[in-house]
């Protein structure tokens, strides 16, 4: 080595070799610590455990990983290299919530250019501030995060429409005056016909802007009503073999609740509903079903599904009722149409397979409604209407999804799984992880403290009392919520006055939009000062 050199010349060469092999030396030191030679081991690390590798796991052959650890390896790898272009495609599909977390904050603080393909709009509203939208062969440019991009298309959309449909109106008009002109003959009329001819001909004419994506019809309905009491668990303890999931779990869940179950990969959340739904027993505890509860389960393996059916048969078998005309029109809704429909089973999309379970799922027409992961392999726009008709749901839904924007739209409450038990947060993801964040906090802030048993009692009877509260904060705050959306729209429609001519050419008509806008900006107010006490 070059060490051994210097080490072995310094005494008995000349001065000129020396200070070569010292040149030598430093230029090499200095180019291995720019390439981080010291601490690339370290880096490695890092990186394997934000992605949600463990120690245990650093030293595993890789052709003993399952499909998802290989992912996060080629993950970690393109990472660790740093390329000024970073490409990535659907980069969170395989990561648990942390190693999510964990992605975003390297990405944040990436120094090079990012370009990400994902249907994780929570993950790219955190990331991105620009949005390229490929849609109808045009690719369209928008800057700021998803959540803007998606109120800025529909915004373009109705300008653009009703631009496209105002001059469709002119062309119509235009047309039937030169007809007019044309058919009374006379030399005058036939030129301001031939006028009007030209007007057009040189009219810069507005394509008509397409709708979005076709989108399943969706609507989830119950036949019978549950009883409040819907599901009922308590002491739930599940292993296998030496391997513990949990224990320990106790926990209720209500008529109408919308309840997300999280947790790391894993922990059992999947084995959890399969419990409920008794096609697994467990080591110890109860699962008691409420009154007239009637359950339907959605697999994420789409297992349920008989793979050497057709599309129209799978849902026939199960609906010997309907008419073959009723049940191709069921399957249109959910756009399979034409000779789709004599698809097998195992020959269509992941996403052909969701849609055919969540049909099933609506005729169904069960009171709750267990889900795994139900948004894995679903476009966005197939999430969007997902969600709306999961809102709507009135029966009870109990759901297991790493997405978190379906579950801050849908959930109503959360549930976190882990080995320690269960934990109850009564609101959406974002709610969960700021009271996560806060607890992460105290332990660092505050020492642990030793209670007596009387200080546990009164908390867990002052926590009850919290949740009962809580519940009915949530009832007035969906009312008021409603409210509020109804008037932001009547304001949207009144700024969107005040911008055309016609109004703010007339002060008259200026001045009504504007008295109306002043009184429901004041409306608004109070109906936010009220929504904040429900919080």
């Amino acid at each position: 080595s070059l060490e051994h050199q210097i080490s072995a010349e310094g005494s008995s060469s000349t001065s000129t070799i020396l200070d070569r092999l010292m040149n030598q030396y430093a230029h090499k030191s200095e180019r291995f610590e720019s390439l981080n030679g010291y601490g690339y081991k370290s880096e490695i690390r890092g990186v394997l455990k934000g992605l949600g590798f463990s120690e245990e796991e650093f030293a595993q052959p890789m052709v003993e990983l399952s499909g998802g650890q290989k992912t996060r390896v080629s993950l970690a790898k393109l990472l660790l290299k740093k390329p000024d272009i970073l490409l990535l495609d659907e980069p969170t599909n395989h990561l648990d919530f942390e190693a999510i977390e964990w992605l975003e904050g390297f990405l944040k603080s990436y120094q090079g250019t990012v370009l990400i393909i994902s249907h994780d709009r929570y993950f790219l509203d955190q990331i991105v501030g620009k949005i390229y939208d490929l849609e109808n062969r045009k690719l369209v440019q928008y800057n700021g995060s998803y959540s803007h991009f998606v109120s800025k298309k529909i915004i373009l959309f109705d300008q653009k429409l009703k631009e496209y449909t105002e001059q469709q109106k002119e062309i119509d008009k235009q047309q039937e005056l030169i007809r007019r002109f044309k058919q009374h003959g006379t030399e005058k009329l036939a030129k301001r016909a031939k006028s009007r001819e030209k007007l057009l001909a040189h009219m810069d004419i507005i394509d008509k802007p397409m709708k979005f994506n076709k989108r399943a019809k969706i609507k989830f309905e119950t036949q019978i009503k549950s009883g409040d009491d819907v599901l009922d668990v308590e002491g739930l303890c599940k292993s296998f073999n030496t391997n513990l999931l949990f224990k320990d779990i106790d926990f209720k869940l209500y008529r109408g609740e919308r309840v997300g179950l999280i947790g790391p990969n894993g922990i059992g959340k999947s084995t959890l509903l399969k419990l409920i739904l008794g096609s697994e027993s467990a080591d110890s505890g109860t699962i008691n079903i409420g009154q007239n509860v009637h359950i339907s389960y959605f697999d994420q393996e789409q297992a349920l599904l008989n793979l050497n059916n057709t599309v129209i048969d799978e849902i026939w078998q199960e609906n010997i009722n309907f008419t073959h005309t009723e049940v191709r029109s069921l399957l249109g809704s959910f756009l399979f149409t034409g000779d789709e429909v004599f698809k097998n089973i195992a020959n269509i999309s992941g996403g052909e397979k969701t849609r055919i379970s969540l049909l099933k799922l609506i005729l169904s027409k069960s009171n709750l409604l267990l889900m795994d992961e139900p948004t894995n392999h679903l476009d966005i726009a197939s999430k969007e209407v997902l969600e709306d008709a999961l809102v709507n749901y009135d029966g009870t839904l109990f759901v297991i999804s790493h997405d978190r924007y379906f579950l801050n739209k849908v959930a109503t409450k959360i549930l976190s799984l882990s080995k320690e038990g269960m934990k109850e947060y009564l609101g959406n993801y974002d709610y969960y992880y700021e009271k996560k964040k806060d607890a992460e906090q105290l332990k660092v802030e505050e020492p642990l403290q030793l209670k007596t048993k009387t200080q546990l009692k009164d908390e867990k009877r002052k926590e009850k009392d919290r949740i009962e509260e809580a519940r009915k904060n949530k009832l007035q705050q969906k009312d008021i919520e409603k409210q509020i959306s109804q008037l932001e729209e009547k304001l949207k429609n009144l700024q969107y006055l005040m911008c055309q001519e016609e109004v703010y050419s007339n002060p008259e008509k200026s001045k009504q939009v504007y008295e109306e806008t002043s009184l429901h900006k004041l409306e608004l107010e109070e109906l936010y000062v009220q929504w904040e006490d429900t919080m």
